[in-house]
């Protein structure tokens, strides 16, 4: 455990649920790692529920001076990370106590710079009765046509990436991340359910299809510059594979986890 993991974790009136999700990190078995939760100018009570948490000195608070999105405080976060390796983690989803310790060792193992976990979802409290899979390889091809895992089970190699930062995107942010990466490397898949995507109403990946579809197009002509026959172009192909993604990378499940 002697090379630190740097968390990052973005937070906006998530108080909540922020409170269970810094307690899964502090569950975890790899315990050489730092919290980066960076607010982005809550009006509810998170101040109130991390300042519970601060005693830990591996749990660093920062604040955004003025409300920016999820984008500014995740470059914000990297810009102060000391890691070798990164991870994320939203302020209302889960890690297994494992996830660390096993996604470290499986990237050691195998010499891999870029990988992601299956997870699970918990919709409004509920469990969905699926496991979330993807290719076992993402490349650059695979990127660009879909984006196969949740952010919250990713990991890199900041010595092999460099420090990461992305455009002031309001939606698909993480994905813009993963199109840099994977200029360097290609994403391996860890063929295990070591992460929980708490989705609930109001979260941040809630909304219409058509502002969704409208957000993706934006990621590809803003975020990645490209232009607008192209950037609709690519918007249909990411649509086509998230059919796709929807029935191919799924496993039935009743097994629930234990965090």
């Amino acid at each position: 455990m002697s090379e630190l993991v740097s968390i990052i974790m973005p937070s906006y009136n998530t108080a909540k649920y922020i409170g269970k999700t810094i307690q899964s990190v502090l569950n975890q078995t790899y315990t050489n790692w730092e919290l980066i939760i960076v607010d982005d100018c809550s009006t509810d009570n998170t101040d109130e529920i991390i300042a519970g948490f601060l005693s830990d000195s591996r749990i660093r608070y920062l604040k955004n001076g003025v409300n920016g999105g999820a984008a500014v405080s995740r470059n914000y976060a990297l810009r102060e990370a000391k890691g070798k390796w990164i991870a994320f983690l939203d302020s209302d989803d889960l890690w297994l106590p494992q996830k660390l310790e096993k996604q470290i060792a499986f990237m050691k193992k195998n010499n891999y710079t870029f990988t992601f976990t299956d997870y699970m979802i918990q919709l409004n409290g509920k469990w969905l009765p699926f496991v979330y899979t993807g290719p076992d390889v993402v490349n650059r091809r695979r990127m660009y046509n879909y984006c196969y895992f949740s952010t919250i089970t990713v990991m890199y190699d900041r010595e092999k990436t460099g420090l990461i930062q992305i455009e002031n995107l309001r939606k698909n942010n993480d994905y813009a991340m993963w199109f840099q990466i994977i200029e360097k490397s290609n994403c391996y898949r860890l063929p295990e359910c070591l992460s929980i995507y708490v989705k609930h109403n109001g979260s941040v990946s809630s909304g219409s299809k058509l502002k969704l579809i409208k957000w993706l197009y934006i990621l590809y002509r803003k975020g990645l510059h490209k232009s607008r026959p192209v950037s609709f172009l690519m918007t249909l192909r990411n649509l086509f594979f998230g059919v796709i993604k929807k029935i191919k990378y799924k496993e039935k499940t009743d097994i629930i986890p234990t965090l």
